[in-house]
């Protein structure tokens, strides 16, 4: 699950996990709720990532999704025949705010997603789903999408200001299994395609989003120093 606040690199981060898919050989379904599919492409396509020769060769499957035209359960059958009989091994939702408005019950879609993922999980299926904060700096999902807790692993982005620019901040909060990396970077997104910075410990609260700088003025300047130089 990639949590964060409006054009992050949410969208960005997971479309860089379909790419790596598909260039493994292995097939994906996206189903996009807030994007037209020829946006996504083209987005997606000026940080060097083509889709296109795959939606050619069958290889990936690119929907947009009407919630008022088709419901939770549909959607769901269709993702069973893709997994079942076409060897779909990852599956991409974005954004799960728009999922919800198919299913504007809470107790009904906790209950239906829970059952998703744990079939999807079953077969082997790499599920990537977006989530949408509310507000442009991501105060907070609200009640009515506390799903967290579904996921295997939670990616957090956010914004936080240094230097006298807005940047955009990583950090991996959850992962069920295993250990994981618990520093926070800053997220890179240009034409080069996507780079993280080196970790960024001498600052707090770039999960919070408002910056602090460490005991150091010097010390955390350079810190943010290395982030600069990645990026040039």
């Amino acid at each position: 699950m990639f949590i964060g606040p409006a054009g992050v690199g949410k969208s960005v981060l997971t479309s860089r996990f379909a790419c790596s898919a598909l260039a493994r050989g292995r097939r994906v379904a996206v189903y996009l709720f807030d994007e037209v599919p020829n946006n996504w492409l083209r987005r997606n396509e000026s940080l060097g990532m083509s889709f296109k020769p795959h939606i050619e060769a069958g290889e990936l499957t690119l929907e947009q999704i009407d919630p008022a035209e088709l419901s939770p359960g549909e959607l769901a059958h269709r993702l069973r025949k893709k997994v079942e009989e076409e060897d779909v091994s990852m599956v991409l939702i974005d954004s799960m705010n728009g999922y919800r408005h198919a299913m504007p019950e809470e107790t009904y879609l906790t209950l239906h997603l829970h059952e998703l993922f744990t079939y999807l999980n079953q077969r082997g299926v790499a599920s990537l789903v977006v989530v949408a904060q509310h507000g442009f700096l991501g105060d907070g999902l609200g009640a009515d999408l506390n799903i967290s807790y579904l996921a295997d692993t939670v990616v957090l982005l956010r914004y936080f200001e240094a230097a006298g620019s807005v940047r955009k901040a990583m950090s991996v909060i959850k992962k069920r299994t295993g250990a994981h990396e618990r520093v926070t970077r800053e997220l890179l997104i240009g034409e080069d395609g996507i780079s993280l910075s080196a970790a960024l410990d001498n600052v707090r609260g770039a999960v919070s989003g408002e910056l602090v700088y460490g005991d150091e003025h010097r010390s955390a300047r350079r810190g943010l120093s290395l982030a600069t130089e990645d990026e040039e």
